[in-house]
């Protein structure tokens, strides 16, 4: 019966070598290196102040009496209905209303991505309302070919 044999040992340089690339790839993987001190700089700078007289204590001076307050100006809601959505945001930005809210005429709570694949349905305010450029316009929508 043959006898078996203990398989050989690999050799002490194949063990040096494994050693000495675990090392090297934990050192290159390693945190950034140690911040170098910035150098010192030094900045003179030399003001030279002309000479004057004191000047008299500055005064708080409150809006004459008969200004009026700000008025806060109001504007009429364009009539969008029946327009693409990309156009009826087109016209109320255009009048000064910037706050906008989409929402699906359909209830199914759909996103309105592609704004010229939807046409107005309602809006609130009403076209022809005066109102705060503040306001929010909520405009209310279908897809183009929904019933």
């Amino acid at each position: 019966m043959p006898e078996l044999q203990n398989p050989a040992k690999p050799p002490a340089i194949r063990k040096i070598a494994t050693v000495f690339l675990i090392v090297a790839t934990t050192a290159a993987c390693g945190g950034t290196p140690a911040a170098q001190p910035a150098p010192a700089v030094t900045v003179v700078a030399t003001v030279t102040a002309p000479a004057s007289t004191p000047a008299a204590a500055p005064q708080e001076q409150e809006p004459p009496a008969d200004t009026p307050a700000k008025a806060k100006t109001k504007a009429t809601v364009p009539d969008v209905v029946g327009m693409t959505h990309q156009k009826a945001q087109d016209t109320l930005q255009a009048a000064g209303f910037f706050l906008i809210k989409e929402v699906d005429a359909t209830g199914q709570g759909r996103l309105l991505v592609w704004d010229r694949n939807w046409v107005v349905v309602a809006q609130s305010p009403a076209g022809g309302a005066s109102a705060a450029p503040e306001t929010t316009v909520t405009l209310r929508s279908k897809k183009k070919d929904d019933p």
